[in-house]
């Protein structure tokens, strides 16, 4: 996005790529906020989406990665991860590789905040019929 676009173009820009990273879902987001602060829902979606992950410089995949390891480290992010464990499924990562990005997290950020966020990897993968997460094929490769 350049500097002289609108308001109003940020906004459709990261609607466009929300959307994408969620599947087609609707953002949930602007109505949890339609009440109480549409503002933020604005910007979460116009510079969060349509600012910052529409970059070319790291794909949706890698974008992911890196708020996983993110929301791990803060701890009591659990809903924000929950949605973002979903978009990381969206964006191509498999369950092996998110639970290994958790396993790898609790070396910087704890034993506690590790397991909440492979708690609630669980319950996402549960709800998309992914469990047991075990060693599967890496995709593109033959099983003999």
């Amino acid at each position: 996005m350049s500097e002289s676009t609108t308001r109003e173009e940020r906004f459709a820009q990261g609607l466009e790529v929300m959307g994408q990273v969620a599947g087609g879902a609707a953002p949930q987001v602007l109505d949890a906020l339609a009440d109480t602060s549409p503002e933020l829902g604005h910007q979460v979606v116009a510079w969060g989406f349509g600012e910052i992950y529409s970059r070319p410089q790291l794909p949706p995949r890698d974008r992911q990665l890196v708020t996983l390891g993110i929301l791990t480290a803060l701890g009591g992010c659990e809903p924000q991860l929950e949605v973002h464990i979903n978009f990381s499924l969206n964006a191509g990562l498999t369950p092996e590789e998110i639970v290994e990005a958790l396993l790898h997290s609790a070396g910087y950020c704890g034993f506690p905040r590790a397991l909440n966020a492979t708690l609630v990897a669980k319950k996402v993968f549960g709800e998309r019929g992914l469990l047991p997460v075990g060693e599967r094929p890496a995709p593109g490769t033959d099983v003999a």
